[in-house]
């Protein structure tokens, strides 16, 4: 069982022996004695300890088991008898190697066994041993048991060989205190914790994760540990994930560790645990975002339907009577009405429980602004970095109505003067008017409208009335598709005579208004040019060419918003209903005065006639009256 180098000549034990029981497992095929190797202290060693090495050193040269009785009897184990010579030469050891056994005998009498051999057999159960207290060295090597037991009573047990077994759990050695070595190679399954232990060898176990051996980082005496022809050993971050978490460990796959591995193990651990935190972090953040996208969709949708309820509700108050012509007694109401009132209610109350989480995203990825919500519009307000802003190329609105976005254009034409590419998605687009509102950017290179939530993409044309009203752009890209020339031919013939009707309909004052001011001053030169002779409006069309841009007819093409056409409707309301005011109080006004003219030329007459009389009565005494004015003359001074 020994081999030759751990043999001295003269069969005593080498000088060059490591401290502690040690046990070591030969992975490349060798001779089967030759598959455990086994060596004691050198220094002082109990008696037990010196009687295990001194039956080593003597290779089981007596093969026991040839004078061994196996009894039969009617009990499921056979019977153990040795002779009395056999039990005074080999009284604390007993060797059963290649018996064909298929379960452990019952061994009586034999208490002061300290080494059993059960090599080379078929048993699938440890059993029948509990009363061998005194038991050092049990081998089981080359067996088919699944199942470590039957070994509680063995406290003073030190080496258990389990190599090539059937073993899938490693359980049942609380009470082993003294375990010291551990076979286990060539099985089915890794190791539980075993603190006790000094050198483990789990060479060829099929071990593929570190999580399965984890548990003896715990164990502060393990110093040797072989991992060795596992999957888990050519995996890169083997060595310093293991040194990592045993730091107690002075070799590793028979190889001494150095304490620059260590402190390499040490680095590369620390990076591994950033690595951690940052993918963690970058998870968080994901599902985070995944949550908002997800709440600010649903909120979306509440809105819609909202609105839609809404309108509908609207549209059925506008089409039905007055009265429904079937509730003539009026005592009865409207159909359902709690109904619709409940499905409102329940509505509103969702989307008040929506706003309490996060409503939008505003996320910089790469070149790529994604804005999510309509809350996301307020970031346009905040202070960007020159840099930041100047990488922005492309914009995505996402679950944002198109008429909020219309209102921020100026301020993105401001923050990000580089975006060339814009996106839209589930941005409520449904009529072409919408994309005039795009002609106040600088500048769009592409355009993507998403077919979710926009619906005006269901028409046969929209990408051509694109192409006209923003022709000035020159995009190359609408949708992913590159723009040929045949594209901008057909949306001007398509759309050429609209933008000419749209600024010849229009009275000059109104076109002036809609204007910028640089078209103003475009417009009032082509005004002027109408009665010039050709060959001076050349002279002075260069001068002309620098407000060029877009084309002073398609700016005719505008869009109001929704809320601002609201906005100029209310504002003209209250206009129409000051000039009723005004020209009702104006009315009345002058109704006044006329009434009382015409009191007037009524009662004249006889107030010329009473003033006629006082003045005839006052002046008849000349003298009287005379005295009368000089003294109130004098009253006055």
């Amino acid at each position: 069982m020994i081999p030759g180098k751990y043999r001295s000549v003269s069969g005593r034990a080498p000088n060059n022996v490591n401290c502690g029981l040690h046990l070591v497992i030969q992975t490349s095929p060798l001779p089967e004695k030759n598959k455990v190797e086994f060596r004691l202290n050198k220094e002082t060693a109990s008696f037990p300890g010196r009687l295990l090495q001194h039956d080593l050193e003597r290779n089981y040269s007596s093969r026991q088991g040839d004078h061994i009785n196996l009894v039969s009897s009617s009990a499921p184990f056979p019977i153990l008898q040795r002779s009395s010579e056999e039990k005074i030469l080999y009284s604390d050891r007993l060797t059963l190697e290649r018996q064909k056994l298929t379960v452990c005998p019952v061994i009586d009498g034999e208490e002061h066994l300290r080494l059993l051999n059960f090599q080379h057999n078929f048993i699938t159960r440890i059993q029948n041993i509990s009363n061998l207290r005194r038991l050092i060295f049990l081998d089981l090597y080359d067996n088919q048991i699944e199942e470590i037991s039957g070994l509680s009573t063995l406290r003073s047990l030190r080496v258990l060989l389990l190599g090539k077994n059937r073993i899938k759990k490693i359980s049942n050695l609380e009470n082993l205190k003294s375990l010291d070595v551990l076979d286990l190679h060539g099985n089915q399954r890794d190791v539980d914790n075993l603190p006790c232990l000094q050198r483990l060898f789990l060479s060829f176990n099929n071990i593929s994760n570190f999580e399965s051996v984890c548990c003896l980082a715990d164990s502060t005496s393990l110093s040797d540990i072989t991992f060795d022809g596992n999957p888990i050993a050519q995996e890169s971050w083997y060595k310093h994930t293991v040194l990592q978490n045993m730091m107690q460990l002075r070799q590793l796959d028979m190889k001494r560790v150095t304490e620059e591995e260590r402190r390499m193990a040490s680095v590369v651990a620390k990076k591994e645990e950033e690595k951690k935190r940052e993918s963690h972090k970058q998870s968080l953040l994901k599902e985070k975002k995944r949550l908002t996208i997800n709440n600010v969709a649903r909120q979306w949708d509440l809105q819609h339907r909202v609105t839609d309820i809404a309108t509908n509700h609207d549209r059925k108050d506008s089409d039905s009577p007055s009265q429904d012509p079937c509730l003539k007694d009026g005592s009865t109401t409207s159909a359902f009405p709690e109904e619709t009132g409940s499905l409102d209610s329940v509505l509103t109350n969702a989307l008040q429980g929506l706003s309490v989480t996060d409503t939008h995203l505003v996320e910089l990825d790469g070149d790529t602004l994604f804005l999510y919500g309509s809350g996301a519009l307020e970031s346009l307000d905040r202070n960007w970095s020159v840099q930041t802003a100047g990488m922005v190329t492309t914009v995505s609105f996402t679950f944002i109505e198109f008429d909020e976005i219309v209102q921020v254009l100026p301020k993105l034409k401001m923050k990000f003067p580089n975006s060339l590419h814009l996106k839209f998605k589930e941005t409520n687009l449904v009529m072409l008017q919408q994309f005039n509102a795009l002609a106040q950017l600088h500048r769009i290179d592409q355009l993507t409208i998403d077919p979710q939530g926009n619906p005006v993409v269901n028409f046969t044309l929209w990408k051509y009335y694109v192409l006209f009203r923003l022709s000035h752009f020159n995009m190359q890209k609408v949708n992913g598709t590159e723009v040929t020339q045949n594209d901008i031919i057909m949306a001007e013939r398509l759309f050429g005579m609209l933008a000419h009707v749209a600024s010849s309909e229009l009275p000059q004052y109104r076109v002036i208004s809609i204007l910028g001011d640089a078209r103003k001053k475009q417009f009032r030169y082509l005004q002027k040019t109408k009665g010039k002779k050709p060959g001076i409006i050349n002279e002075e069309n260069n001068d002309s060419k620098k407000l060029a841009g877009e084309n002073t007819n398609r700016a005719m093409l505008t869009y109001t918003t929704r809320d601002f056409y609201n906005e100029k409707l209310e504002e003209t309301k209250e206009k129409k209903k000051f000039c009723k005011m005004y020209i009702e109080d104006l009315v009345k006004e002058a109704t006044e005065i006329n009434v009382k003219k015409e009191a007037l030329q009524k009662l004249w007459p006889q107030m010329f006639i009473e003033l006629v009389r006082d003045a005839v009565i006052e002046t008849r005494n000349t003298n009287s009256y005379m005295k009368h004015c000089l003294q109130q003359i004098t009253d006055q001074k």
